[in-house]
Order: C-alpha cells, then sequence, then structure tokens
C-alpha cells in the first residue's frame, strides 16, 4: 500500500434513498477534482451495471464517469496507483465492511475519499457498511427524494415485485432501478410480512 503521509485527508459519505441524486453527486465531485489536477480513482461495486454497464458510474438521468468495477475493499486496495489523490466509490452499501478499515487507511494517508451508497435496504433497515461509514465520515450529505405517493421527503426504499411491495423475508440485494424499486417517505412505505394481506397495503 502506497505512502502519502504529507497531504490532508479525509473522508466524505453522500448518503440517501435511490433516485436522491447520489451517483450525480459524487459524478460532480469527481469531475471537479480532475479539473482541479488531481490524480483520481473510481470504483463502483460489481454488482451494479445498471444503465451505462460495469465500467462506468451513471447517474438515473445518464450522466456518467468511468470506473473500476470491485467486488471488494481489498480488490480496492490492489487496484491502487501511486499518487492517487481521490478515491471515490460508488454503491458502498455492497461493500464488505472492510471499506471502513480502508477509508480510514487511505484518509490517514492524505487521500480525499468520496463514498456514495444507499443508507437503508429496502426494509428501512441500515444497509451493509454505510452507517459506519457515515459515522467515521469528516462530511456526511444525506440526501432525499420525492416520495412518488405523497410527494413528501422520500426516505425508503420502495421494492416492488410485480407491482406489490416486497415481503419483508425478500433477499437483501436485488440490483434493479425504476422497475423495481419506488422512492417514499416513511408514512408511505410498505413491507409486509408473509401473513399480511397486500391489497391493504399497495
Amino acid at each position: 500500500m502506497f505512502q502519502q503521509p504529507t497531504r490532508s485527508g479525509w473522508i466524505e459519505v453522500i448518503s440517501g434513498v435511490m433516485f436522491s441524486g447520489k451517483s450525480e453527486e459524487l459524478i460532480r465531485r469527481v469531475r471537479r477534482a480532475v479539473i482541479a489536477r488531481k490524480q483520481v480513482q473510481v470504483f463502483k461495486s460489481h454488482l451494479d451495471a445498471r444503465y451505462a454497464g460495469l465500467f462506468s458510474v451513471s447517474s438515473h438521468d445518464g450522466v456518467t464517469v468511468e470506473a473500476e468495477p470491485v467486488d471488494s475493499a481489498e480488490e480496492i486496495a490492489r487496484r491502487l496507483r501511486d499518487g492517487t489523490e481521490v478515491v471515490a466509490v460508488d454503491e458502498a452499501q455492497f461493500l464488505d465492511d472492510g471499506i471502513v478499515d480502508l477509508a480510514n487507511r487511505l484518509a490517514d494517508q492524505g487521500v480525499r475519499v468520496i463514498l456514495a451508497g444507499t443508507d437503508v435496504d429496502f426494509r428501512g433497515l441500515p444497509f451493509g457498511p454505510m452507517p459506519t461509514l457515515m459515522c467515521i465520515a469528516e462530511v456526511v450529505d444525506k440526501f432525499q427524494a420525492i416520495c412518488v405517493v405523497c410527494g413528501g421527503p422520500a426516505t425508503r426504499n420502495q421494492r416492488l415485485v410485480n407491482g406489490r411491495p416486497a415481503l419483508w423475508d425478500s433477499p437483501i440485494i436485488m440490483v434493479g432501478g425504476r422497475e423495481s424499486y419506488e422512492a417514499r417517505c416513511r408514512h408511505c412505505h410498505r413491507v409486509p410480512r408473509q401473513d399480511e394481506d397486500q391489497t391493504a397495503l399497495l
């Protein structure tokens, strides 16, 4: 692992629900770093191949930046180049807990670390390493979307299966876009148990 003790590093986390503009904000910060002539590397979870595919970070509106797909924090560490000043990671919720230690080590070595990810899963519970990343970061921005039901601030990811709310015991990770998810507020979010009548939960 390279050492860069002469620069001041820090951690930034861009969190929030789907469709709230997290990837767009990460792309904006990456582009500004490039304009500032910083050495930048961008990574993303290999699980997310939506929109522009595996080799770029893309917003839901189609704005993209090149990225390297990775399976783990350890793979990010292996791919880091000497002289990298800014490390950006999209879809951080899909990575292992090792991303927490890696982000800390990079910041300690003088690297600016930018991580974007969904902070709650489809049940509305903390998602992967995101809660811990938010705790250790110097800067945290929590984005909201607009609830498709009532128009209020959306802080939950509503997963839909055949147009109906996914059951509580469904798998935690299911990558999808507008065909599988909606942004909803706390009060319009529905995650029925197996024995509930779903007709009242749409």
